[in-house]
């Protein structure tokens, strides 16, 4: 297993349209610099005005969550945006938390994909899921009840045209024989997709069959040494090995009084949930908005980190 990582979130919405998204870029910049592992974004392509949902499990969404935005909030669509910030960062991987895969083609999904990914050296990681939204598969023209197996299509689409160089496919949704698409992503396997869900038959199915890392969801995501088990024992039953398994766990920032991070107290859970299984760390931290101060800031939890996992 690779070393524990750093992960944070760079935001690429606003409730309102904030007229430069330069400081989202500042901000990316700056995440490269310091030496975070990986960057994530978001994904919604369009709203409809039921926002509540969110809040409902049945539907995908989480208990009590909220939507940070209305429907008229400004999002930015993942994977344009990090062809962009591949652009003007070097190192750092770049991550989608969660990209809703099947509201894309497949075929034009693979070719997106591979195509940042070559650009950016490699970088790209996708974290997929079957969202919480009804509007958005209404507004693409996809059958909401069927977004499982609408995700479950989009991968396996992605993962033959990224793995075969004269690639064929056959399923009910779809079908093709001797298709090229290249380039290919610089990994043999094609880009690392990170599956989100709770443990469940579908989502355990899923895991098994495309992800390299798994994106506990609800209240999985709430006790993660006891889903992390659970999650094992079912890919173990699907006859995948999960010795390799990644798997994303938050990492909240605990504050004084005076409301200044206390960075011992931050990471003093690290070292157990890496015993439990936990390999990338997503954090989500105000900065000052001095862009010196937020350097320093970052640098200073960015070894904070790496001390609280070091073997």
């Amino acid at each position: 297993m690779t070393r524990p990582q750093l992960s944070m979130t760079l935001v690429t919405f606003a409730r309102e349209d904030p007229g430069s998204w330069e400081p989202m870029f500042a901000r990316a910049r700056l995440l490269d610099e310091v030496g975070v592992d990986r960057l994530v974004v978001s994904d919604h392509v369009v709203f409809g005005e039921d926002l509540d949902a969110y809040g409902r499990p049945e539907l995908g969404g989480t208990s009590g969550g909220k939507q940070p935005t209305g429907p008229d909030g400004h999002w930015l669509e993942p994977l344009t945006t990090l062809s962009v910030v591949a652009g003007m960062t070097t190192r750092i991987r770049l991550g989608t938390n969660i990209l809703i895969a099947a509201l894309r083609r497949p075929i034009v999904l693979a070719k997106t994909a591979a195509t940042l990914d070559v650009l950016s050296g490699g970088r790209l990681d996708l974290g997929v899921g079957v969202g919480w939204q009804r509007e958005e598969y209404d507004a693409a023209g996809l059958d909401f009840a069927a977004r499982g197996r609408l995700l479950d299509h989009s991968l396996e689409v992605c993962q033959t045209v990224w793995r075969e160089d004269r690639a064929t496919y056959d399923a009910p949704e779809l079908q093709f024989d001797a298709i090229h698409q290249m380039p290919k992503p610089v990994a043999p396997a094609g880009v690392p997709l990170w599956v989100s869900g709770r443990v469940n038959p579908r989502v355990v199915r899923r895991l098994a069959r495309f992800g390299t890392g798994w994106i506990p969801w609800g209240e999985d995501a709430a006790d993660l040494p006891g889903s992390i088990d659970r999650m094992r024992e079912a890919l173990a039953a699907e006859g995948r090995d999960a010795t390799d398994l990644e798997v994303v766990g938050s990492l909240p920032g605990v504050r004084n009084g005076d409301g200044a991070l206390d960075l011992g107290r931050t990471m003093e859970g690290v070292p157990a949930l890496v015993a439990a299984g936990v390999t990338d760390f997503r954090a989500s931290l105000r900065l000052p908005p001095d862009d010196a101060q937020a350097r320093d800031h970052l640098l200073e939890v960015v070894a904070a980190f790496r001390a609280a996992t070091a073997p």
